[in-house]
């Protein structure tokens, strides 16, 4: 069986959404082009970001057609990444909330893509 290690967002500038993700993730990116960027994050997992402008075929759609997730060690960790977050100016969908699965917030990129932050519930699968 396979198993999926990159993920790809479409991005209006890359070396913008470049920066927004190396200050958000703490780390730089690999690779920085005026069309691509790469990050390399733990266990190998990778989050590239292509410019909606060349990548082929050419890609019809931005944002809000999923989420890249973010499992936090605790529901204080939540709270706290919330705060920062909205402190930097991020667009915040959803503030700190209880929800089946767990404590959660959801955020906005640069581009719309939703970032979602939560702490799973014993139980929850995370």
């Amino acid at each position: 069986m396979t198993t999926p290690n990159v993920v790809i967002l479409y991005v209006d500038s890359p070396e913008r959404s470049g920066a927004f993700y190396a200050s958000l993730l703490g780390r730089e990116p690999v690779e920085s082009s005026p069309t691509f960027v790469m990050f390399v994050l733990d266990k190998g997992f990778k989050l590239g970001l292509w410019s909606r402008h060349t990548v082929e075929p050419a890609a019809s759609g931005t944002g809000w057609g999923g989420e890249i997730v973010i499992v936090v060690p605790d529901a204080g960790a939540v709270d706290a990444t919330h705060a920062d977050w909205a402190g930097r100016g991020l667009s915040i969908l959803q503030t700190p909330t209880d929800m089946d699965f767990g404590r959660t917030f959801v955020a906005l990129d640069p581009d719309n893509h939703r970032l979602r932050v939560y702490w799973p519930f014993a139980g929850a699968r995370g």
